[in-house]
């Protein structure tokens, strides 16, 4: 192996990414952040596309934009509630089932505070959106931390805070076990920046980068001020907790982590989906099938151009526009009430005899009808790679078996199982570090108020304790003078014969019980008695209960508290509900058969009672209420075996009454829970049968509502035809009418001209006669006088 080289042979590469060469600056860690954020930057592109995809307001809202089918969405629409469905609840339970009082006592208190932990944080909404992102991008992230008291009325609480993709970092490593540290970004004011960075490092705080994030505040995310990106850095390599952030060479804050956790860093490994292989970093699932909701989207987009077109069209002979003209404004015309369009050169379109040509549709309605077809195989084709099967979307096939569609239903959950099982493996892990947490650093009053224990304190247990030995040796001196006074009044007075009977007033003959039955005063020693065992027995049990001061004790010590305490939590996934009253009937029915046989085993040697135990608990382990049922087999073990050992050999008769007892008590308690499940059931089914006759009624009332529109418009269709008719008809009378009155107006006319004409001519002859006369009357006048 090579030596670490030192002095010159450093590289300038290594003094950029390592933080130890100059503590004091900021560079080094600078550097580490831009590297991991190179390396994340194409994942960081996909999604940005992957939420405007998703849901972007704008390009949703936009009515200009290509037709598209929500494809994507309905997936995840889909595939998150089958990943997680209900809040995880936390279980804290020893690691070894030896019912040592100490760790019972432990595990019970830290599962009461971490329960009321994660209702505090709102650990539902978290979930949700670690969710959203493994569905979505292919990794959620959450990031704990502690909020010690402030103030009187203030409380200490562990915040759950969800991080964005942006806002975490990690060294860049190909495992998560290879990560050496954690980052995580908070965005801080001026103001806040002050109060939190002022007292470790004075003013530096003020170069830091503070802007408006303007891409958050287009989609609402943020407001108009002006804040900076701060970095909380953990570095696992150096045991160290450093703040810097782009724009301050200094650092911002460097100390010792203020949480002790197990795997050192605050945040559990992130939910991941599909990894890309050698690396950590996401692959989203859309892009698995990306090529398919192109193709979904481009076949949406033809059938709804085609759509449009597909409206009735014709052409008539018309002058004034070219024949491609009017085709393209036939084809792209929009107006419903616009049908027919003209064509000037009708010899060019084909001179059909026709007056109008219509434009082939059925064409058109086959190609849409092949593009539907052809879309919804492309949608199985995206069911087949994403494995959402039938069962899983809610739709079915009347003619499938049960066991085809449980097959189904198999195939669909076996294909998000991986994730199923992250979103339980990051819960548990945010109850482990919720615990560490709260064992670490939470004060013992708030314990206390958060677990509403009982448990005694030390000093009030050994108080208890004494007050009670003090008691049961007053009772045993009381006993012994009791007895003693009795074995002196049974003894024969001084004088008497032997074997003479007891004088009248005296005690009875020693064994000799009184004719009512057992002598009263040996039944008040015996009762004496059973009280002294009986708190013999609880002073035992004062004795190894656990006290407060034990506990904690374990949650101080944290080598011990790994060893002892086991993190679980239930399950994520919704169960359904004819499933879960299977599981129980086969449960009540494995607890029928079983129970006779240990109960027999137990009545004939109460010494196999720890055995019988652990065998019951060994039947019952596979059912989800196995695990809360492990405190009381154990108690129901000790009494069985304290019952036994009491009674010498109690009657089987009796112990087998009391098991049918119990076991027809759990038989009664399933009837009512299935009757109470089929009486929901049966409910359901009758509000779907009255949602169906509504909907039945409301769509005969809707079809006799169209009938009757149908009948008044027929009707009002022939009074319209009839008074189209009529109007028709008088127009045509009119017409006639004018038609007459134009003819009688002409021969007058012509009446009129040819009296005109003959009145011209009249005067002409008239004109010419006077002419004539005058021409007559110049000439005699011209001629000279007759000579005499």
């Amino acid at each position: 192996m090579a030596d670490t080289p030192v002095g010159d042979d450093l590289r300038h590469d290594d003094l950029e990414f390592d933080p130890q060469i100059e503590p004091q600056k900021a560079t080094a860690w600078i550097n580490l952040l831009l590297e991991s954020e190179k390396a994340f930057e194409s994942w960081n592109e996909h999604c940005d596309k992957i939420d405007k995809q998703y849901a972007n307001l704008d390009r949703l809202a936009n009515r200009s934009r290509d037709k598209e089918f929500s494809m994507f969405w309905a997936n995840i629409e889909v595939i998150g509630p089958s990943i997680y469905a209900k809040p995880p609840l936390p279980v804290v339970a020893p690691k070894f089932k030896d019912r040592k009082p100490v760790p019972q006592a432990a595990s019970e208190v830290l599962e009461r505070c971490v329960t009321v932990s994660f209702d505090l944080c709102h650990i539902n909404n978290l979930m949700l959106q670690v969710r959203d992102d493994v569905t979505l991008y292919g990794r959620g992230v959450a990031w704990c931390r502690y909020e010690p008291k402030e103030g009187d009325d203030g409380y200490e609480c562990v915040c759950i805070d969800f991080k964005q993709r942006k806002d975490f970092l990690h060294s860049v490593s190909r495992t998560w076990a290879e990560v050496t540290w954690v980052a995580a970004a908070s965005y801080l004011t001026r103001k806040e920046a002050r109060e939190r960075f002022k007292p470790t490092s004075g003013d530096a705080y003020q170069d830091a980068d503070y802007k408006v994030d303007r891409d958050s505040k287009e989609v609402g995310g943020t407001d108009a001020r002006e804040r900076a990106k701060f970095w909380e850095i953990w570095d696992k390599a150096n045991e160290r907790v450093i703040w810097v952030a782009e724009g301050c060479e200094e650092i911002l804050d460097e100390a010792e982590p203020h949480l002790d956790c197990i795997d050192f860093f605050p945040c559990p490994k992130p939910a991941y989906g599909t990894l890309q292989r050698g690396s950590l970093v996401p692959v989203p699932d859309v892009l698995q099938y990306k090529d398919q909701l192109d193709e979904i989207n481009l076949l949406t987009a033809k059938i709804h151009a085609l759509s449009e077109a597909l409206e009735c069209r014709g052409f008539y002979p018309a002058g004034g526009a070219e024949l491609s003209e009017a085709i393209q404004a036939a084809v792209a015309h929009n107006t419903p009430g616009r049908v027919l369009v003209p064509i000037s050169n009708w010899a060019a379109f084909g001179g059909s005899k026709e007056v109008i040509v219509w434009m082939p549709m059925a064409e058109i309605a086959q190609t849409i009808t092949a593009l539907v077809e052809l879309r919804k195989t492309v949608i199985t084709d995206i069911y087949q790679i994403m494995g959402l099967s039938d069962i899983m979307r809610g739709a079915t096939d009347a003619r499938e078996t049960l066991g085809a569609q449980e097959l189904k239903s198999q195939y669909g959950s076996s294909r998000i199982r991986d994730k199923q099982e992250e979103m339980v493996r990051i819960a548990r892990d945010l109850v482990a570090v919720t615990a560490e947490i709260i064992t670490e650093k939470f004060d013992e009053v708030t314990i206390i108020e958060m677990s509403q224990t009982q448990l005694p304190t030390r000093e009030m247990q050994q108080q208890a304790m004494q007050a009670l030995t003090m008691q049961l040796a007053q009772q045993k001196q009381q006993l012994q003078m009791a007895t003693q006074m009795i074995q002196q009044a049974q003894q024969p007075p001084p004088g008497a014969a032997p074997g003479a009977p007891p004088q009248p007033g005296g005690a009875a003959s020693p064994g000799v019980p009184p004719p009512g039955g057992q002598d009263p005063k040996q039944q008040l020693l015996q009762q004496a008695q059973a009280v002294i065992t009986e708190g013999e027995r609880t002073l035992e049990g004062l004795k190894k209960q656990a006290n407060f001061d034990q506990v904690m004790n374990l949650f101080r010590d944290s080598r011990t508290k790994a060893f002892v305490l086991d993190i679980e939590t239930d399950s994520t996934i919704q169960v359904d509900e004819n499933t879960e009253k299977q599981r129980r009937a086969e449960f009540i029915a494995v607890l029928a058969q079983l129970l006779p046989q240990l109960t027999q085993m137990v009545i004939g040697d109460p010494q196999t009672a720890g055995f019988c135990g652990e065998v019951l608990k060994f039947s019952v382990a596979p059912y989800r209420a196995g695990r809360s049922l492990d405190a009381a087999i154990d108690d129901l073990v000790e009494q069985m075996k304290a019952e036994g050992e009491k009674t010498q050999g109690p009657d089987p008769a009796t112990i087998q009454a009391q098991t049918a007892l119990q076991i027809e008590q759990l038989k009664i308690a399933h009837l009512k829970e299935k009757d109470q499940l089929d009486a929901t059931i049966k409910a359901e089914e009758m509000k779907m049968r009255d949602r169906h006759e509504q909907m039945k009624i409301a769509s005969t009332e809707k079809i006799k509502m169209a009938d009757m529109q149908s009948r008044q418009q027929d009707d009002a269709a022939r009074a319209q035809q009839t008074n189209l008719k009529a109007m028709a008809d008088r127009e045509k009378f009119q017409a006639d009418r004018i038609k007459t009155a134009a003819d009688l107006a002409a021969q007058r006319e012509k009446q009129g001209m040819m009296q005109q004409t003959h009145q011209i001519k009249m005067q002409d002859i008239l004109a010419r006669q006077s002419e004539r006369q005058a021409a007559q009357q110049f000439k005699e006048f011209n001629q000279p006088p007759p000579r005499i």
